[in-house]
């Protein structure tokens, strides 16, 4: 399975909550989240729920650094940190993730966050550190 296919369906919880893969290199993810109304905070707010924006920052930079993986390997998040830079807009939610740091069995990814109502202002940033279960050869 093509590892877009196996990030956007492999996992029930993306399927919910609909992520999508924007595009993918080593070391680097760009997931998005299609806007819908279920993904509101408080209903007069119009604003994503801060869940939403730190649970696509976790995707986002567990991905990231499993594509400096093997295939088989497993990769879980050990901490993760977020900060909320302003309120996202209702609109489709986009992260990118890039890895900063690769051991044999940690890695660490940076997150920014932003709004497709304004692609040039980061919403909120992460980080992620991730355990990587290495697969027996």
């Amino acid at each position: 399975m093509p590892i877009e296919k196996f990030i956007e369906t492999g996992f029930p919880f993306h399927r919910l909550l609909g992520v999508k893969v924007d595009k993918i290199d080593e070391a680097s993810v760009r997931l998005y989240i299609p806007f819908k109304e279920d993904l509101i905070g408080h209903a007069e707010s119009g604003m994503i729920h801060g869940g939403v924006i730190s649970t696509l920052a976790d995707i986002c930079g567990g991905f990231a650094v499993w594509t400096r993986c093997e295939r088989d390997d497993f990769v879980a998040t050990i901490t993760l940190s977020v900060d909320y830079l302003r309120p996202a807009a209702a609109g489709d939610l986009y992260a990118e993730a890039t890895v900063r740091l690769l051991g044999n069995k940690v890695g660490n990814a940076h997150v920014v966050i932003w709004s497709q109502a304004d692609p040039g202002t980061h919403v909120a940033e992460g980080r992620g550190v991730y355990n990587i279960r290495r697969r027996r050869k």
